[in-house]
């Protein structure tokens, strides 16, 4: 493992990038104290990018754009559930 100070790492990142990319890790310090390590990234790293990547992933409810219960609506618009539409609760304490 390849130990470089923080101003050799600014330097001269990109054959730093290239060591770490071919396996060598590098660690980084600052004032002789090892503050970060660069490393290689393997495959299983990789993020899922492009249409159909979460395939499978998740579920939408068969109700979700089914309308809101009335005493939900009601929470929701301010009034008191049982009260007619438009009417609001008073909010003062």
């Amino acid at each position: 493992m390849k130990t470089v100070n923080i101003y050799q790492a600014k330097t001269q990142l990109s054959k730093l990038v290239d060591e770490a990319a071919s396996g060598t890790d590098v660690v980084i310090a600052r004032n002789g104290t090892p503050v970060a390590r660069l490393t290689r990234l393997t495959g299983k790293d990789k993020r899922l990018i492009g249409f159909g990547a979460l395939e499978g992933k998740g579920w939408i409810a068969d109700d979700f754009d089914a309308p809101l219960p009335d005493e939900i609506l009601a929470q929701f618009e301010g009034r008191d559930s049982g009260s007619p539409i438009g009417v609001k609760r008073s909010h003062n304490r």
